[in-house]
C-alpha cells in the first residue's frame, strides 16, 4: 500500500516534497505508520521552548540540529545523522521537518531530498509559528498555536 499523501499548503517545489501545515503533519503521523517527524531546532530550543509530543501516537521524535549555537553554522553531518536516526526507514515514506517557523526545516527537507528521501516535507509555521501583530510567536500558526501535543523539559 502506498504511504498517505499529505495535502500541501502551496504548490510543490522542485527540490523537496513541499510544505504542509502542522495539523496536516499530525494527521499523516496518526494515519501513516511509517511517517516520521524530525525537529531540526537547536538543543537550547528543545530545552527551553518545548518539543512536539508524539507519545499518544506511540512514536519517537527525532531531534537533529540543522544549525548549532552559537554561530548557527549548518551542521555538516546533518544528512548522515538523520539517516542514522531513521535507519531502516522507508525512504518513500513521509518525513516531516520542523523548526521554529519553517525556514531551517525547509533547508533540511531540501538536504534530505538530495540524500535520497523521496517524501521530505517542511512543516510550514514550524513549532512556534510566525510573529503576530504584537511580535510574539506561538499564537498565529505552527505546532503550538494549532493546539497539537507538546511538552517542555
Amino acid at each position: 500500500m502506498a504511504p498517505v499523501e499529505p495535502k500541501l499548503v502551496s504548490e510543490r517545489p522542485a527540490d523537496y516534497a513541499g510544505d504542509v501545515s502542522a495539523e496536516e503533519a499530525w494527521r499523516v503521523l496518526k494515519e501513516e505508520p511509517k511517517a516520521r517527524l524530525v525537529d531540526v531546532r537547536t538543543s537550547a530550543e528543545w530545552t527551553f521552548v518545548g518539543l512536539p509530543d508524539l507519545e499518544s501516537l506511540g512514536r519517537d521524535l527525532v531531534c537533529v540540529e540543522w544549525q548549532s549555537l552559537p554561530a548557527m553554522q549548518v551542521n555538516p553531518s546533518f544528512p548522515d545523522a538523520v539517516a542514522g536516526a531513521l535507519e531502516g526507514a522507508d525512504k518513500a515514506a513521509p518525513v516531516f521537518f520542523l523548526c521554529r517557523s519553517g525556514a531551517r526545516s525547509r533547508a533540511a527537507a531540501q538536504a534530505m531530498t538530495q540524500a535520497g528521501f523521496k517524501a521530505a516535507y517542511n512543516v510550514a509555521g514550524g513549532f512556534e509559528g510566525d510573529l503576530d501583530a504584537e511580535r510574539h510567536r506561538g499564537r498565529k500558526n505552527g505546532w503550538k498555536a494549532s493546539g497539537l501535543p507538546w511538552r517542555q523539559t
